[in-house]
């Protein structure tokens, strides 16, 4: 008889440089353009799974195609079974630590392993994950970093005019009066209607995240502080989030649930919003999920809204998903936000395709 297991059959990683439509300025750095790894694993029944990877800077481009490229022949053949995957790939590479851009790899073949398996079953990744396509609650991520007040208050309204009830701003100038400045600037432009956060990208020393914190809370207004100080820094954080009226939000640098389980065994924030590249794709998400629902913690998403939408659906805890459309430019069928909700495709898989025109014309 036949085998009509579903293998391995090559995996192809592919380096791009998508515009972004609003370039961020953070407290720690600019981002203009978004570079990015697509990853298109086949399998022996003809199904090819995709996903992308976020490399933060070009630098990282290189080295990155290297270990998936890697990764790729060392699955060469194998079932596609993603706890298998992730296992053996874990084994390869404990010697020299499963963190940062080896994990980073691992989730990208894992989400890309999860779209084949999807797909072959002609199911939504949700569906599969037992749960059902359903509209999720986002806010806009796009923008709103380190500007002058004038400009950061049109922008503010121009996120809120594109179907959003919620949106994220960017904090951590040298001068924290000028932060006050610009918060109160987009919250006159948006009104009280609409949710705002704030994020510091680890800008701050705890004492600092305590003063500025202080500041903010008697400002009033703001669902969440995130990332005040160092992101593995959970003694430091727990003592920001006991000093704070304001709820405190970390996760995006969790290196795996492993990580996650620490931070929340230290009590470290008020609200968790793992990075699906960060924690180990979707299998780390599931994974990270259970913890935050034994905890009570709420979760929320933090970018690749096309696979983290399915995965909120699923999340006992779900809370937030954070929308940005860096990877808009080189997708077929972007994701659709309609009133503050993003909509989980009903089609099978993640519902994510390439617009290969596009892919050849921002090729790295």
């Amino acid at each position: 008889m036949p085998d009509s297991t579903l293998r391995i059959s090559a995996l192809r990683a592919r380096a791009v440089l998508a515009p972004m439509r609003l370039p961020l300025q953070t407290s720690t750095g600019a981002v203009s353009v978004a570079p990015l790894v697509l990853l298109d694993l086949e399998t022996s029944a003809g199904i090819t799974g995709r996903s992308y990877l976020f490399a933060v800077g070009r630098a990282h481009l290189k080295p990155l195609l290297a270990l998936v490229e890697a990764m790729g022949e060392l699955l060469l053949g194998d079932e596609l079974a993603p706890g298998d995957i992730e296992r053996k790939l874990r084994a390869k590479h404990t010697l020299l630590g499963v963190h940062n851009l080896v994990l980073i790899a691992m989730s990208g073949i894992d989400m890309a392993a999860w779209d084949a398996l999807a797909q072959s079953m002609g199911q939504p990744l949700v569906r599969l994950l037992g749960g059902v396509p359903r509209p999720v609650r986002a806010y806009n991520s796009n923008g709103l970093g380190i500007m002058a007040p004038k400009p950061l208050a049109r922008q503010a309204e121009q996120l809120v005019e594109e179907g959003f009830s919620a949106i994220k701003l960017r904090l951590g100038r040298p001068d924290p009066r000028d932060d006050l400045t610009a918060l109160r600037a987009v919250k006159k432009a948006i009104g009280p209607d609409v949710t705002l956060m704030c994020d510091f990208n680890q800008a701050l020393t705890v004492n600092e995240a305590i003063l500025r914190g202080r500041q903010l809370d008697d400002e009033g207004g703001l669902y969440w502080i995130e990332e005040p100080t160092r992101a593995d820094d959970f003694a430091g954080n727990r003592r920001i989030c006991d000093a704070l009226d304001t709820p405190v939000q970390i996760g995006e640098n969790f290196m795996g649930p492993e990580q996650m389980a620490q931070a929340l065994a230290a009590q470290a924030s008020d609200y968790v919003m793992p990075d699906v590249q960060r924690i180990g794709g979707v299998t780390g998400w599931m994974r990270a999920a259970a913890l935050a629902q034994g905890a009570g913690l709420e979760m929320s998403t933090h970018l690749f809204p096309e696979v983290s939408c399915h995965l909120l659906a699923v999340t006992p805890t779900g809370h937030w998903l954070e929308f940005v459309d860096w990877a808009a430019p080189v997708l077929a069928e972007p994701l659709t936000v309609s009133g503050g909700l993003a909509m989980v495709p009903d089609r099978p898989g993640t519902g994510i395709a390439w617009d290969e025109q596009a892919v050849a014309r921002y090729a790295a």
